[in-house]
Order: C-alpha cells, then sequence, then structure tokens
C-alpha cells in the first residue's frame, strides 16, 4: 500500500522531471528548475495560507481577551474560541498544510531521485529488471537498496560492454543511453552520492548537510521576523520548529543522496522569496491592529503574571491548597441566597472592611460570605470565634470563573478595575450589586487607571471630593450615574482611636520620621541628599524608614545608601528597617514623604502636620486633567502642613523648625481638614453598613414580590 501510494505521488512529478530534463542537461539545474516549477503548481496553496494567517493574527486581540476573560476555563475558552472561528471562517488546520505538502512533494521527490528508470527515463519494468541484474553481476550492488536503480547507472557508465545484449532491443538501448547521458554531477557534487557512505572516502560530502541545515535555519530566522503568523508565536514555538526543522535537514543532507539535499536548499530559498513577496503584495499590516493585539498581550500577560507570582510566592501551592480551594468552591455554590460577598484578594485588606462588618455583626443577623485569595488570611482566624462570617479560600486563578458565577444580592470590594481585566460581574445573575470601598481616602481620577470604577453600581464615598470627582467623570464620558454613598473611611477612624488611646511618651528631642514611597523617582532617588542635609544635625531625632518594597526591590540601592550614611548613624539618626512595629510613625512629631498616603493616615490620626517633597508626580491616568477638580494628592498638602519642590529644599531647616514649632495651630487645622474632608469621622462602619443592610431588606421585599 505504501508503495502504491509513493507511485502515485512520484509518477506526475516523474513526468515533471522528464520536462525539464528535457530542457535542460545538468542534473543539478534540473533539480532547480524542477524545484521552482512545483513552487508555482502549490503557489495558489501558499496564498491561501498566508491569507489564513492574517486572518488568524487579525482576530488575536479577540482570542487575547477571550483567554483573559475566561482565564482558567479552558472549556470555555475552547467554545468561544471555536465559535469566533467559524464567524470568522478561518481554519485552524491551514498552518499544517505547507508542511503536509511539503512532507508530500518529499516523499515523491526522493522516490523520483532514487528510481530514475522508473519516473525519469519511464523505461518498461521488464527493461529496468534486467539493467539491475546485469549491474548486480559486474559490480556489488545492494539489491534491497532504495538507490539501486542510481547504482545501475553507474555500472553502465563504468561497463558499458556488460550492457551489451540489453541494447540490442529498442527499449534497452532507449534506457542505455539515457543512463550514459545522465550527468549526476553539479559543481563538483555527485548528486546520487550519499554522504553518511561516502564521506569516508571523500570529507567534501558532509558539506550537503550543512548547506541543508543552514538553508533550513535561514528560513526559520526569515519566518520568525516576517511571517505574520510566525512572528507572532511565543519563543517555544518559533525555536521549537526551527530546531525541528534543521534536524529534519541534517538528516535529509546526511543519510540521502545530495540531489534530495540540492531540492531542500533551492526549495527553502525559493520559500524564503514567496514569503517576502507575498508580504510585499498582501501585507499584513493592512489588515492586522498591531496597536489592539499589543494591547491585548498586555491584558492576558497580566491575569498570567497574576497567575505565575502567586505560584511563586507559595500563595497557590497545589499539594497544600488545591483540595482547600476546591472544597470552599463547593462550599460556596452550595448555599443559596447569599446576602453579602466580601472578596478580598489579601490578609492585609481586612483593614478596609473591619468597621463595616463589627457594625454589620453588632446590628443586624445578616451572615458575611467573606472570599480571599490569601490562604493564609487572618480572616480564617477570626471567623473562629463569628459563626456569621464564612470565609472561603479561592486562589487568583479561579477567582476568575468564580466571580463571574456569583450569585450573591451585594459584593463588596476594594478591588477596582471591575470588568476591565481578570475580575468580572456575575454572568449569572445581572442583579448582582457591585460596591466599591476606597483603601486611601485621596482622588478617584490621578493615581488609579481610567475607568477604574466605572463598572460599579455602588461607591462608598470617603468624602465630598470623591462624589464631585466621579459626578465629573460620569458627566465628561456620558456614563451612568452610579449610587454614592456618603461613609467615610475606617482606616482613618480606627487609627485616631489607636492614637488617641495610645500611651505617649515624653521625648527629650522632637522625632521627625523620612518614609519615602517606593515609586519611581522617590525621596531616596530624588533627593535624599539635599533633604538630608537640612535634617542632620539641627537637635533633632531623624528617623529614616523606607518602604518595605523598595527594600525588597533594590537591595543594592538601600545597602549604598546604609553605608553612606553609616557615619551618622547614632541618637540623632537612624536607618530603621524592622517593620515589625509602628511605634516610630505614631510616637514622631513631624512626617516628611512625597506621595505616599501614609501623610494623611499619620496627620489625621495624630493631628500632626505632614512635610511633602514634591518629587515627580505619580500618574496613572494621564487623563486626570481633564476633570476640572484638582485632585486631593495636589490640594490636601497645605492642609496638613507644607510641600516643597526640590529647588526649595534648602529652606528645609527653617520649614521643619515652623512645622514643630507650632503643635497647637497644626491640630486645629488638620482637625478642621480631617471633619471637612472626610465623612462620618468616627462611624464610617455604621454608614456602611446601613447602607448594605437597607439594599439587602429593599432586595428581599422586590423578591418576594416577584415571585408572587
Amino acid at each position: 500500500m505504501y508503495d502504491m501510494i509513493i507511485s502515485w505521488i512520484a509518477t506526475p512529478l516523474g513526468f515533471l522531471m522528464q520536462l525539464c530534463h528535457s530542457l535542460l542537461a545538468d542534473y543539478g539545474l534540473v533539480i532547480s528548475l524542477f524545484t521552482l516549477m512545483t513552487k508555482i503548481i502549490i503557489l495558489p496553496v501558499g496564498i491561501w495560507v498566508h491569507l489564513n494567517a492574517i486572518k488568524i493574527v487579525k482576530i488575536q486581540p479577540a482570542i487575547n481577551r477571550l483567554k483573559a476573560k475566561y482565564y482558567g476555563d479552558t472549556e470555555r475558552i475552547g467554545e468561544e474560541q471555536t465559535k469566533l472561528y467559524k464567524e470568522q471562517k478561518y481554519n485552524p488546520f491551514a498552518s499544517l498544510l505547507p508542511l503536509a505538502v511539503q512532507i508530500i512533494l518529499l516523499l515523491g521527490v526522493v522516490a523520483v531521485i532514487y528510481q530514475p528508470f522508473t519516473y525519469i527515463f519511464n523505461t518498461p519494468d521488464a527493461v529496468i529488471d534486467q539493467v539491475i541484474d546485469t549491474a548486480a553481476q559486474v559490480e556489488e550492488i545492494d539489491l534491497e537498496s532504495n538507490s539501486v536503480e542510481i547504482s545501475a547507472i553507474h555500472a553502465i557508465k563504468e561497463h558499458p560492454e556488460a550492457f551489451a545484449e540489453i541494447a540490442a532491443t529498442e527499449d534497452g538501448k532507449k534506457a542505455i543511453q539515457n543512463a550514459h547521458d545522465f550527468d549526476l554531477d553539479f559543481f563538483g557534487f555527485d548528486l546520487s552520492a550519499t554522504p553518511s557512505q561516502t564521506v569516508a572516502d571523500n570529507w567534501i560530502y558532509v558539506l550537503a548537510p550543512i548547506i541543508a541545515g543552514f538553508s533550513s535555519w535561514f528560513l526559520c530566522f526569515v519566518q520568525n521576523k516576517s511571517n505574520v503568523l510566525q512572528a507572532e508565536q511565543g519563543k517555544g514555538n518559533k525555536y521549537g520548529t526551527m530546531a525541528f526543522s534543521v534536524g529534519l535537514s541534517l538528516y535529509l543532507g546526511f543519510f540521502v543522496p545530495a540531489g534530495i539535499a540540492l531540492y531542500w536548499v533551492v526549495s527553502n530559498i525559493i520559500a524564503v522569496l514567496q514569503l517576502l513577496l507575498l508580504n510585499a503584495i498582501i501585507s499584513p499590516k493592512k489588515f492586522v491592529d498591531y496597536e489592539a493585539l499589543e494591547d491585548s498581550r498586555k491584558e492576558l500577560a497580566a491575569i498570567e503574571a497574576l497567575d505565575a507570582g502567586t505560584k511563586k510566592k507559595g500563595l497557590f501551592k497545589r499539594d497544600e491548597n488545591a483540595k482547600r480551594e476546591k472544597a470552599d468552591y463547593k462550599r460556596f455554590y452550595k448555599i443559596a441566597n447569599k446576602k453579602l460577598v466580601i472578596y478580598s484578594e489579601k490578609s492585609g485588606f481586612y483593614k478596609y472592611f473591619e468597621n463595616i462588618i463589627e457594625s454589620l455583626l453588632k446590628n443586624t443577623n445578616i451572615t458575611i460570605h467573606y472570599v480571599t485569595n490569601d490562604p493564609k488570611d487572618a480572616i480564617f482566624e477570626k471567623a473562629k470565634d463569628q459563626p456569621r462570617i464564612k470565609p472561603y479560600y479561592i486562589g487568583p486563578k479561579k477567582i476568575i470563573t468564580f466571580m463571574m458565577r456569583m450569585d450573591a444580592d451585594i459584593v463588596l470590594m476594594t478591588t477596582p478595575d471591575l470588568e476591565k481585566y481578570y475580575i468580572k460581574r456575575s454572568y449569572v445573575r445581572k442583579d448582582v450589586e457591585y460596591i466599591y470601598t476606597f483603601h486611601g481616602p485621596t482622588s478617584t481620577t490621578m493615581c488609579v487607571r481610567e475607568g477604574a470604577y466605572d463598572h460599579f453600581d455602588t461607591i462608598f464615598c470617603v468624602g465630598q471630593h470623591q462624589i464631585d470627582e466621579i459626578r465629573a467623570t460620569e458627566k465628561l464620558y456620558e456614563l451612568p450615574e452610579k449610587t454614592l454613598i456618603p461613609v467615610g473611611f475606617g482606616l482613618i477612624d480606627n487609627l485616631c482611636k489607636m492614637y488617641d488611646s495610645m500611651e505617649k511618651v515624653q521625648k527629650d528631642k522632637k522625632q521627625i520620621l523620612l518614609a519615602p514611597s517606593w515609586q519611581e523617582d522617590n525621596i531616596l532617588e530624588y533627593c535624599l541628599d539635599e533633604l538630608m542635609e537640612g535634617l542632620l544635625h539641627k537637635g533633632n531625632k531623624v528617623i529614616l524608614r523606607p518602604h518595605p518594597e523598595y527594600i525588597k526591590r533594590f537591595p543594592a540601592k538601600m545597602d549604598a545608601i546604609i553605608r553612606k550614611y553609616e557615619g551618622c548613624d547614632g541618637e540623632d539618626f537612624i536607618i530603621e528597617t524592622d517593620f515589625s512595629s509602628n511605634r516610630t510613625i505614631w510616637e514622631s512629631d513631624l512626617l516628611i514623604t512625597d506621595w505616599s498616603g501614609i501623610a494623611y493616615e499619620f496627620s489625621y490620626a495624630t493631628k500632626k502636620p505632614s512635610l511633602f517633597i514634591n518629587t515627580p508626580m505619580k500618574v496613572l491616568n494621564p487623563n486626570y486633567t481633564k476633570i476640572p477638580l484638582v485632585p486631593t494628592e495636589i490640594s490636601w498638602k497645605e492642609q496638613v502642613g507644607v510641600s516643597l519642590d526640590k529647588e526649595e529644599l534648602s529652606t528645609t531647616a527653617s520649614v521643619v523648625e515652623e512645622l514643630l514649632g507650632n503643635p497647637e495651630k497644626y491640630e486645629k487645622q488638620i482637625t478642621e481638614a480631617l471633619n471637612r474632608n472626610i465623612f462620618n469621622v468616627g462611624d464610617s462602619g455604621t454608614a456602611g453598613a446601613k447602607y448594605i443592610y437597607s439594599r439587602i431588606i429593599q432586595k428581599q421585599k422586590e423578591q418576594k414580590a416577584q415571585n408572587k
């Protein structure tokens, strides 16, 4: 059966080779012309494949966004991708067609080159048998070898007298004459020679596999750069294909006749020229939106990085947490009629929900379903003493589909960008009310991504500034109005209570805390030396407390800072890298920072001033200036202290002296700012809980009315 299939393939190729042989005498040129003609014949297939490749890259942004939207749900991704293929009439198997055609052609070419009597000379089978038998008598020939006909040609050239009897017939004479005229040399290479068999006698034939391998490498190199589909493949696919192709070429070049290696080399060269020609005539740039493609890649990469980062940190260990996650997933969805779900990314976020939770537990009978991405979240310990808190561990990867299946009345979360990235609104219930609560008291425009709050139904606002900004944003972008609730900020409430209850320590010297952010161009990198000139040896105690993230990310830079100032270290100056306690923060008389939100937590809690150093701004939304309101990151600075530009750092000493020398002034000023800027100071939890409870009662009434 195999021989029959090969015969079907080789026979038409043999006729084509005959045509080439009738036009050219040199066998190397014959093979080259034959290769070109086969490429021309299958050019329509190449054009179709090229167009198909453009089509898949054109829809790749949609595919990437599908993968991001349903990340982790391989079944759903497959279904949606198949639908997209059908809509776009894309054939995913088309990319395999060139390889299949190439292999089929190669099998045929191998047969043609190995059997010239059969496919090129069109010699009758009986004459071929006579020629082979005679050749075996005059030379040692392996009759089972694929190259037996080539060996017979060599025997005819070497011992023409032995074939006189065969030449007596017309067919025999024609076969012997064809063999004599068949020139197998090409630039000194015997194209019938197999390098593996001849390299011991003539090393020059080792060039055949080397040239074949190089031609395949060159083709793959060009494809990786210029082929519309290949260029978008990952490195694994690119270099895997290259390794396979080069390996196959080396094999062909070493274990088959040099004529087949020549065919392979010429085929690769023509393939390069064809690719460049098709790119020029049918340019992918006319069809593919590469900007959208890059954006979709970033969206998908963000989710993949989240998953990879979680595994790297050990938060998603299959051996420890997979069973627990699976059990919590099932337990959550076994419960019907869930009223309130709180979603938290990590343990440290509990502080943003704490006051609301405590008020709900104290004043209502609501059960709180608390979902966290952190298997070590402190909520699991808290829930042991509070049966109305039901905690669930769902890892960052699984949370994607988990949130899509959400069936609660209300979801409260402090994660922005709902619907924009990996956290989506429920696909099961369209009436879920999504409430956002802030983890900072400042602006909603400058330091968050554009559209971060667009897909929430309700927002618990910290102060009037957030209401004004959100309403202005809705008006500018013609968005539907959200429900905005004046709640306040529970973290500041708790910090105020904590500070008021702290034992105040009398100090001999005023204490200044230098607490930069870790963002690019923070104080440590932007102006530390100039600032320190105005702080050190002025009769105060200075504590430099770098952000933990800065120490983690830039240990070498931190070591350099420590070495630089180690001579100043003593009673008047300390570099604090132990973050197990926050006492130095609350015991300080002045805080110096750049754009860190710690300034407002410190000043509002202690009623002591902050000094802001105006390093380059941290801007996540470059379009924030479209909102005609000054972000509070800028406008609040003068309400709780003073800000200095880099050019003004020479005045640091006098500014610090003024800030430290007027505690009553700043206590009054900051207290007024706190009450003016923040809603429900000291009672934000009640405000948030009251709204949630009222909405749950209202939803219950609506559901009862629908059931009637």
